[in-house]
């Protein structure tokens, strides 16, 4: 808090020395008023700084602008296109092949299904009771090897009873035919009628239908009892058992017993368009075994190998193909039935035919064309024709073996571009 002296002057300011009249308090002086004080201007933001403090951030901002626009015009100048001269000698970065003459087949390919040339569902033809099974699930059996057993006792009883009869009535056939022979005798010597005779004939004859009638009842039921015993009727693998020991099985019901698919040989069955059904039918015709191969799903590995053996009679009106069958040995059992698999069936082999890289062969629109690579290190568009094609090799016409032709970078080409190659067929140098 300020204080005043005795006489009313102001105190003396620090760092200010006081006049020499007001050193003197006896001398009169006239009274001066001071000014007031400035009062201090208060700290404000930095957007009221004065302009000499604001040099440095645009000077910052004119560095980046500079810093940019030397960025912007290196990129620039370095994606400037050269002079003519220039262009022409580097042109183009390519790699290159030649036309080539060789052998090429013809495929179809197709989507098949593994079927098996004799698939069995066994039913039971008797009424009774199971007593063994004899074959393990997923086995492979043989022809004639047992699979079911079932009781026999009513059968054999039957059979037995069966027999009797007729050995019965084969009894008395034969008494029949000794009186016939009695009767014979005793007429060549005029001492019966011949009617007489001749009605022991008939006799025999009745006889004789027995016989017969009992012969076909024991046949049967011999056939039945042989029903107790079901046997393998193919060689190949059963399914998952579907009946045990102890089960009572009915004539007529309709419930399988055991289900029997033949795998060696095996059929291939795939559908082919009706276009391509010609050439292929007038082969089968002629007598000549038409190769066809089986792959996986992904269609990269190769299964079996086999033969076409026949195809269907009509065509299928609503997909406009055909079915076409093919057998494989089958040998290490690779082909499962109804399994899908990818057919591939050789047609016939073009021969001496002009073959390309099938990465060369370039498409305008419907048309397909080729760069050829001339002698003064320009590309030529060559329209050609494709007869088939692989994914390694095309099949062409129009074109001579042993021509130049890019292989890589057609991006950048044109007809009449210039080229540099880099290699041959993607290969660098």
């Amino acid at each position: 808090m300020s204080q005043e002296n005795a006489s009313g002057a102001p105190p003396e300011v620090a760092g200010q020395k006081p006049a020499p009249e007001a050193l003197n308090p006896h001398v009169s002086q006239p009274q001066k008023l001071l000014p007031p004080a400035k009062p201090r201007r208060a700290i404000e933001g930095p957007h009221k700084l004065p302009w000499w403090r604001r040099w440095p951030f645009w000077i910052l901002m004119a560095a980046l602008l500079l810093l940019v626009f030397l960025v912007i015009r290196s990129f620039s100048g370095g994606n400037a296109a050269p002079p003519p001269g220039k262009r022409a000698e580097a042109g183009a970065s390519i790699t290159a092949g030649k036309t080539t003459s060789g052998d090429i087949n013809i495929y179809i390919d197709a989507l098949g299904t593994v079927t098996p040339v004799n698939t069995v569902t066994v039913y039971s033809q008797i009424t009774g009771r199971v007593t063994a099974v004899h074959y393990h699930e997923g086995q492979m059996v043989h022809e004639g090897d047992p699979l079911i057993d079932v009781d026999p006792r009513p059968y054999e009883a039957t059979l037995e009873q069966a027999q009797g009869t007729l050995d019965r009535d084969r009894g008395t056939l034969a008494e029949a035919r000794i009186d016939l022979q009695r009767y014979k005798d005793a007429f060549a010597r005029n001492a019966i009628a011949r009617q007489q005779m001749e009605d022991q004939e008939q006799v025999v004859v009745q006889d004789e239908g027995t016989v017969k009638a009992d012969q076909g009842t024991v046949s049967y039921d011999q056939t039945q009892l042989s029903y107790c015993h079901i046997v393998a009727p193919v060689t190949g693998r059963v399914g998952l058992r579907l009946v045990d020991p102890g089960n009572t099985i009915f004539s007529g019901s309709g419930s399988t017993l055991v289900v029997l698919t033949q795998v060696q040989p095996i059929t291939v069955v795939f559908n082919v368009s009706e276009d391509d059904l010609a050439q292929v039918d007038a082969q089968l015709r002629g007598g000549k075994r038409l190769a066809v191969d089986a792959f996986d799903r992904s269609n990269e590995n190769k299964i079996a190998s086999g033969t076409l053996t026949s195809l269907d009679n009509e065509v299928d009106t609503t997909t406009g193909t055909i079915k076409f069958r093919a057998e494989f040995p089958n040998k290490n059992l690779s082909l499962f039935p109804n399994q899908f698999v990818n057919a591939r069936l050789l047609v016939k082999t073009l021969k001496n035919a002009t073959l390309v890289p099938t990465s060369a062969v370039q498409h305008n629109g419907t048309q397909p064309f080729l760069y050829v690579v001339q002698p003064n290190n320009t590309v030529s568009v060559q329209q050609i024709q494709v007869s088939t094609a692989s994914d390694q090799q095309t099949a062409v016409t129009g074109i001579a073996p042993g021509t130049t032709i890019a292989t890589s970078g057609f991006d950048r080409l044109e007809n009449g571009v210039p080229v540099q190659v880099k290699g041959q067929a993607g290969k660098a140098k």
